[in-house]
């Protein structure tokens, strides 16, 4: 069920309203069935998958437990988990892709093997559901959270509905203890939530969806499209993508927020980052949190020497991009964002440093500014690779980019754009810059009556301002489904 569907905007205060109107006992039975209708109303088969990976991990979690003392068979249940999970992930995910790999080897060898493609529907979320079961055998293989004994509370852990699909990929410990714990309907929770959820579609149905039609067009005519306008088009990607994704991790942690439920912070504001390597400490925070905890750290981490640190750094962005998709352009994507984040820490970490020790305020606003701008700007590749569909994409792409020339106008003829819709859109992204405080998960109370009246004037505009974006992308048939909900 997508987010931005009418069938959701009944669901949820279905749910909401079901979940404080019952006994605190029947909460939980109630959110798990919430759940799996949510999960199974795109496609209901596929249930029968969580099912698979809920009763494997519930179970390796009980032999962790039971047979605590032995390290080969509490091994050996972690290496069961690790590889059902992660066999089920590939089988359904990348079996084509690297059988396409294979084929190729033995083509080029001579070698008369071939694997066949299978083309398989890829199960919505399982790639954050995956991670997020086995982060719990993770952790309880190494004594950093204790075995679930309650399989209705092991299993809303794996399915609850607001982050099933797309995350945040939560750990055990910030998760299972509030399902389990008795919540009270309180103000504070609800406002946050509500404030959580327009923050999302905002940044969802008017900011991504818009931004998206601009995107669209210059890919879908790539052989025609100038150096300005693909310049352009990777910008407004690069915001697209993370008004797609950061607008549904605050739809899910105001969802979660109405059940009384906080659901880490997934995004912190990533283009107002000055380097490489903050950018992607703000960026898909929850990804990056079990890459770093269950790769990178028992990888070695920095701890071996600036070579292993800079191995460790791309193996994890390189294994990062895979996780989103089976497409050598997300593989490629990693490959950007590791190579990005080496050199911003062997290179310019050092420099900032030796700057600062000749006096220079590299907080001064001006250079703050100026490091913003050529850290986006930097981004922007990354953004087109990862947009483009395939190989030979990139290979029309970025030729182009430096090579294609042409003047402003053309662009903007190839993008669609007319001086109405450009004022819309520059109105729309400083709105956007403006709503930044709404994703405060603990905004404080409003204080006096005039902050008071000023937030009811921001919640009826936000009100109007998404509903109108929303009836005019149904109109044109732009309305587009969540980005993340593919991998």
């Amino acid at each position: 069920m997508n987010f931005n569907s009418l069938a959701f905007l009944i669901f949820l205060p279905v749910v909401v309203a079901g979940y404080w109107i019952l006994p605190y006992k029947a909460r939980k039975y109630w959110l798990l069935a919430a759940s799996y209708f949510f999960y199974m109303y795109w496609n209901p088969i596929l249930i029968l998958l969580l099912l698979f990976s809920t009763c494997v991990d519930y179970l390796c979690g009980l032999g962790l437990e039971r047979f605590r003392d032995s390290k080969g068979l509490k091994r050996l249940f972690l290496l069961v988990s690790v590889f059902m999970n992660l066999g089920v992930l590939f089988f359904f995910k990348y079996w084509d892709f690297f059988g396409g790999i294979v084929n190729t080897a033995c083509e080029a060898l001579s070698l008369p093997y071939r694997t066949q493609p299978l083309n398989l529907i890829l199960p919505i979320g399982i790639s954050f559901y995956t991670f997020q079961t086995m982060s719990y055998t993770i952790d309880v293989y190494r004594g950093d959270y204790k075995t679930e004994h309650n399989f209705i509370d092991f299993s809303l852990y794996v399915t609850f509905f607001p982050q099933l699909v797309a995350g945040p990929i939560e750990n055990p410990g910030n998760l299972l203890p509030q399902l389990k714990a008795r919540h009270y309907l309180r103000w504070e929770n609800v406002n946050a939530g509500i404030r959580l959820l327009l923050c999302g579609f905002f940044r969802k149905c008017v900011v991504a969806d818009l931004c998206g039609i601009y995107v669209n067009r210059v890919y879908e005519h790539l052989p025609e499209a100038n150096s300005f306008a693909i310049l352009i088009a990777g910008a407004l990607f690069c915001v697209q993508i993370y008004c797609d994704f950061a607008g549904y991790s605050e739809i899910a942690a105001g969802s979660a927020r109405l059940l009384g439920i906080r659901l880490m912070k997934n995004f912190d504001r990533p283009y107002s980052a000055e380097t490489g390597s903050e950018f992607f400490r703000r960026w898909h925070i929850s990804l990056n949190r079990w890459f770093t905890n269950y790769v990178y750290i028992p990888l070695g981490g920095n701890r071996k020497g600036p070579f292993r640190k800079v191995l460790n750094t791309m193996i994890v962005f390189t294994l990062c991009g895979l996780w989103h998709g089976a497409n050598w352009t997300y593989v490629l994507w990693g490959v950007y964002a590791g190579a990005w984040v080496c050199i911003d820490s062997l290179v310019f970490h050092p420099m900032d440093k030796a700057m600062i020790r000749r006096g220079v305020d590299l907080k001064h606003p001006l250079i703050v500014l100026v490091r913003r701008v050529l850290l986006f700007l930097a981004y922007i590749p990354a953004g087109l690779t990862f947009r483009a569909v395939s190989v030979e994409s990139l290979g029309i792409i970025f030729p182009r980019l430096f090579t294609a020339g042409g003047t402003l106008t053309e662009a903007f003829t190839q993008l669609g754009f007319t001086g109405g819709s450009m004022i819309h859109l520059v109105l729309i992204l400083v709105w956007m810059a403006r709503i930044y405080d709404w994703g405060n998960y603990d905004l404080p109370p409003a204080g006096s009556g005039h902050a008071a009246a000023k937030r009811i004037v921001s919640v009826v505009l936000m009100f109007i301002i998404i509903a109108f974006a929303w009836i005019a992308l149904l109109a044109s048939d732009d309305l587009a489904g969540f980005a993340y909900f593919q991998f």
